[in-house]
């Protein structure tokens, strides 16, 4: 059994989606994090090393890390057809889109909260918000997901943040109707239920 250890509203919000769509039998154990608000605090039971979350642990293997965990499973449920395998030619672009958020999109969004997106380091080693938004923003219009015509983990990583905060992505209607679309999805509106009940 696959076991998840989640927050509820914390990243891990969105390995529940991932584990629905991909049909995995799993459970949660549920776990405190320290919260921006001064609640909350470390779970000597959690093993992610730094006692944050996502973390799973699959058969005794524990990883961590979203974009680690949403290649794990992607790979471990290849029937589920939420990644593209090995020698398909959306192989590429679907870790490119993976490695974009943890390298790219989630760290310019924190910049922009901390208030200092506008430090030369961080538009040197990253980009400016803008450039975030023009990229993303040109995939779906190509749509109707980010890799085209094809729904995967990379949908589930960078749509779940747009569902937890709207303006961390493109605004426009391009961008509405795939947060709409994605949030249909009968597996979205399970794990909804799921990290909120």
């Amino acid at each position: 059994m696959l076991t998840l250890y989640h927050a509820p509203q914390s990243r891990s919000s969105r390995i529940i989606w991932l584990l629905e769509e991909l049909g995995a039998p799993y459970e949660i154990r549920l776990t405190s994090i320290p919260r921006r608000d001064g609640s909350g605090g470390p779970d000597p039971a959690n093993p992610h090393p730094d006692k944050k979350v996502p973390a799973i642990v699959d058969n005794g293997v524990l990883v961590t890390e979203s974009i680690a965990i949403a290649i794990y499973l992607g790979d471990a449920f290849p029937d589920a057809g939420i990644a593209p395998k090995i020698g398909d030619p959306l192989r590429g672009p679907y870790l490119e889109w993976l490695a974009y958020y943890a390298g790219v999109i989630e760290p310019v969004m924190v910049a922009g909260f901390g208030g200092f997106a506008d430090n030369p380091a961080v538009l040197a080693t990253w980009r400016t918000s803008a450039d975030v938004h023009a990229r993303i923003s040109a995939a779906l219009a190509k749509g109707p997901y980010i890799l085209g015509d094809r729904f995967t983990a990379a949908d589930v990583i960078i749509g779940s943040v747009g569902q937890w905060m709207r303006s961390a992505l493109p605004p426009g209607q391009v961008v509405d109707d795939y947060l709409k679309r994605i949030g249909e999805r009968p597996a979205a509106q399970r794990a909804n239920a799921k990290d909120n009940g």
